[in-house]
């Protein structure tokens, strides 16, 4: 059986804002990590570093300010073959995200820590496209 992280949240800023943060590389590596590198355009892969971790992700689905989903090709985490899809829609005058994370095989400590991490990065997108603030890993805001 395969399990899926999942979580909702609303960002109170236009939906092409939220969709910008989420798929342009500049943006990236100013809520999620610093070390990011690649491209985020239809079949092209996008590289993260996260300290002494890395994946790199393939993008294989991409709606205009709609949806992104990325499939992990290579890690130094058991992630591969692992899909993460963030979706977006206007919900009264904030921007709804439902992200999804899959392929876990085990409700487990690890993946209580990528769910656990997965929402601290989305807080981090949330006051970043609010705000203009946010706690990007290797940022001098970051919280280790």
């Amino acid at each position: 059986m395969s399990h899926t992280i999942y979580h909702l949240l609303h960002i109170n800023a236009p939906i092409n804002r939220v969709f910008d943060a989420i798929t342009s590389i500049e943006e990236l590596k100013l809520w999620y990590t610093t070390e990011a590198q690649g491209s985020s355009k239809l079949n092209e892969i996008i590289e993260f570093k996260f300290g002494g971790v890395d994946f790199h992700t393939k993008v294989i689905e991409l709606i205009d300010n709609k949806k992104i989903v990325m499939e992990c090709v290579a890690s130094s985490l058991p992630l591969v073959g692992q899909k993460v899809t963030y979706e977006l829609d206007q919900n009264d005058d904030k921007t709804r995200v439902r992200f999804y994370q899959d392929g876990f095989e085990e409700l487990d400590d690890f993946y209580a820590n990528m769910n656990f991490s997965s929402s601290k990065y989305l807080e981090s997108l949330r006051q970043y496209c609010q705000k203009g603030s946010s706690e990007a890993f290797g940022s001098p805001g970051y919280r280790s």
